[in-house]
Order: C-alpha cells, then sequence, then structure tokens
C-alpha cells in the first residue's frame, strides 16, 4: 500500500532533499508526492529503466509545471515564445527525436569539442584573473554563471553586447517555469515579454546566420550538418535558447557545488592545487554528490509497472537523477564527498537516447574552470559565515550564494 509522502525541496526539504530521499526510498523507492503531482523514481535501476523504455514513457512534459495559475495572457505567451507548437529537443519524442538530435549531437562531439577547448581556456583565466584581484567574493555571481554563461554563448555565436540579456532572459523563464506561490502579475507579464523578446532573438540571430555564415554553433547547424543533414531556420531557433539555458546553468550549478563541498572537506582546496585530488574526478564527483539538475519528468504512455508501482496510463514521473547519485547499491558511501575514479556512474547527464548532448562540453567547462581556479587562487577557503543555501527551483540545484575568500 504506497502512501503519499511530503517530499518538499522548495521548502523543508530545499537544501537537503537526500536525508529524506534516503529515507523513504529504503522503504518505498517509488512514491507519491502531492506537492509535485508525480511519482518520485529514486533507484538508479528504475531510472534507467525508465529512460530505456521510450514507447512507455514520453519526455514531451518533462519540465516543471507552475504550481500556480498564471494570468491567461502570461500563460499564452509561455506557451508560444518560442513559436507556434515549437518543441525543443529535449521534448521531442521518436522519430521526431532522432533527426534533431543528430544534427544537434554533431555540435558536441569530441573534435568539437577540443577544438573549442582553448576559447574556454581563454575565457577561465581570464575571469580568474579579474576574480582574484578581491580578497573575498561570492564564487556565483563573480565566476561561475559569467564563465558557463559566455562558454556556451561564444559556441553558438551570441555576440557579447547580448550576454547579460541571456542570462536574463533565462532566470524570467526560471521564474515562470518553477513558480511556486503567488506573484504580481504585472511581474508576470514583464517575466512572459522577456521570454517573448528571448525568442525573437534566438530567430533573428538563426537568420543573420543563414545569410552570413560564421564560426559557431548556429552556423553550423544550418549549413554543416552530418552526412549534409541541417535544421531548418525555424528548428534552429527553438534550440537555441534551450542550449543558452542548459548549457550555462547546469554548468554554473555544478561548478559552485564541487567548488563548496572540496572547500570544506578536510583536505581543502590544498588537495587539487598539489594534484592530490584529480581534476575530472573532482568534476564526476560534483556531478555525482549534488546533480545540477535534480530529476526530469516523464509521463508514462500506457499502464506500467515502475519499480512495484502499478501506473496508469498519463501519470506524471519525477526521476531523481540526484537521488541515483546517492544510490547505495552503486556507490559503497554514497553520502560521503569522495573524489575518485568510481564517481562516474551518476546519471547527472541523464541516460538514453535523452543523454546530456553536450556532456562532453560540460566536463571540458568545469574541468578548465577548475584549473585555472586553482592555478590562480591557490589558497582559497570558504568566508566565515553561515552555510550557502539553495534556491528555490528545483529540480535545478543552485546555490544562492557562495562566499569564498583567498588566504
Amino acid at each position: 500500500m504506497h502512501k503519499d509522502r511530503p517530499f518538499d525541496p522548495y521548502g523543508a526539504h530545499r537544501d537537503d532533499p537526500y536525508s529524506f530521499l534516503a529515507d523513504v526510498g529504503d522503504e518505498e523507492p517509488v512514491f507519491y508526492a502531492p506537492l509535485l503531482g508525480a511519482w518520485c523514481v529514486t533507484r538508479r535501476e528504475d531510472m534507467v529503466a525508465v529512460l530505456r523504455d521510450d514507447r512507455s514513457f514520453s519526455a514531451r512534459d518533462h519540465n516543471p509545471r507552475p504550481a500556480v495559475a498564471l494570468p491567461e495572457d502570461v500563460s499564452r505567451m509561455f506557451r508560444t515564445w518560442r513559436g507556434a507548437d515549437a518543441v525543443a529537443v529535449g521534448s521531442l519524442d521518436p522519430p521526431e527525436h532522432a533527426r534533431v538530435r543528430e544534427v544537434l549531437n554533431a555540435g558536441f562531439t569530441p573534435a568539437r569539442v577540443r577544438a573549442f577547448e582553448p576559447t574556454i581556456r581563454a575565457i577561465a583565466t581570464d575571469l580568474a584573473e579579474r576574480v582574484a584581484a578581491q580578497t573575498e567574493f561570492d564564487f556565483i555571481s563573480a565566476f561561475a554563471v559569467p564563465y558557463a554563461l559566455e562558454a556556451i554563448c561564444r559556441r553558438l555565436g551570441v555576440p557579447e553586447e547580448y550576454f547579460e540579456r541571456c542570462r536574463t532572459w533565462s532566470e524570467q523563464r526560471i521564474e515562470l517555469m518553477m513558480s511556486q506561490r503567488n506573484a504580481d502579475p504585472d511581474r508576470l507579464r514583464e517575466y512572459a515579454r522577456g521570454l517573448m523578446d528571448f525568442g525573437a532573438f534566438a530567430r533573428s540571430l538563426v537568420q543573420e546566420r543563414l545569410a552570413a555564415p560564421q564560426d559557431d554553433l548556429i552556423s553550423e547547424l544550418l549549413h554543416e550538418g552530418k552526412a549534409g543533414r541541417t535544421l531548418t531556420a525555424d528548428e534552429v531557433s527553438v534550440q537555441v535558447p534551450t542550449l543558452i539555458f542548459a548549457g550555462h546553468m547546469t554548468c554554473a550549478e555544478a561548478l559552485g557545488t564541487l567548488l563548496y563541498q572540496q572547500l570544506r572537506s578536510p583536505g581543502g582546496w590544498a588537495e587539487v592545487v598539489d594534484g592530490t585530488i584529480d581534476t575530472r574526478d573532482l568534476v564526476e564527483e560534483g556531478l555525482r554528490f549534488d546533480s545540477p539538475l535534480a530529476g526530469m519528468y516523464r509521463t508514462a504512455t500506457r499502464d506500467v509497472v515502475v519499480g512495484d508501482v502499478h501506473l496508469a496510463a498519463g501519470s506524471r514521473l519525477l526521476l531523481l537523477y540526484g537521488a541515483a547519485g546517492r544510490d547505495s547499491r552503486a556507490h559503497a558511501c554514497p553520502a560521503a564527498f569522495s573524489p575518485d575514479s568510481r564517481s562516474a556512474t551518476h546519471l547527472a547527464f541523464g541516460h538514453g537516447i535523452h543523454f546530456c548532448l553536450g556532456a562532453g562540453f560540460a566536463r571540458a567547462e568545469l574541468e578548465i574552470a577548475v584549473q585555472a581556479i586553482a592555478a590562480r587562487m591557490p589558497g582559497l577557503t570558504l568566508a566565515p559565515g553561515l552555510p550557502p543555501h539553495h534556491r528555490p527551483v528545483f529540480p535545478l540545484r543552485a546555490l544562492t550564494e557562495l562566499r569564498v575568500r583567498q588566504q
């Protein structure tokens, strides 16, 4: 007999959802959370089974939904800001998904990532140099967010004068998509109009690259697809905001998490600086220990069984990737932050056909950032004060700030 569980990642469990999930998961690895309107899946093996079964589970409605009713005009803009009936690749099901995904994958091959690494390294080095001039600062706002934003924007070909606006538009999307309480209607309209501007900007930029290609990802998607396959201007325009949004927010969140956890560990940052901890192991452990995307939604397309729970067609599931990283069946000491070569069994990038297409790019970003910070700020420590808190933007796992100090 399954009962509802008071899982509240926006409130009581915002900073530490894992203690609650571990306690419940041992007894009931698939449980219903009324606040989220979804069946939460906590075991890695169950998540993998769902992600491999594209016939029984749809990704069409994979994003969180606002918990409050939006004004009608706001709701209309929120539905149409990308364009009429426009669907980003993360929400596509087979067979449409395969064609779009194949072209997008070509922009993030290992060779493409390696070719772009000098640019990423230059961004990281320059920013680390500037930030290092401060004795104490918020690592999230001073380094993590601007670094990740510039890296993905430069890969896409976004003009520098639009970087900050892309960040604002992404924040406005979060406010609408993850709204959990009634907000000022005028402010919601401001956010929705911002998203309309985001969509218009993406379409304008794509049209520019269609007419005059440059050395960037948007041009590649339009003109240089694998085996001659490309996307239409409308199809590329739909993907651009998602690549900007997901490409910088999750990277910034992961960078904040791994830095915070290592700074508070017994060996501190010195173990990274002297090479005791391998950069790649630190990155993978940060992704495992507290996934920047705590989960992703799926919808059952027919009656199914997940774990030992029978679910009717139309049931909404939340696959808790973060909980998979703490699954004792996959990790010997799941609640301990301990970088080693076994950390890469996490699901931070998902699994199956929707495995994060930018995973290699993200790993390169994170490793290069750690190296740049270690080289320029070897004496980094946590600043005195209360532990940092997380923003109420679940399923993202974003620290509000991370105050650090140089010794």
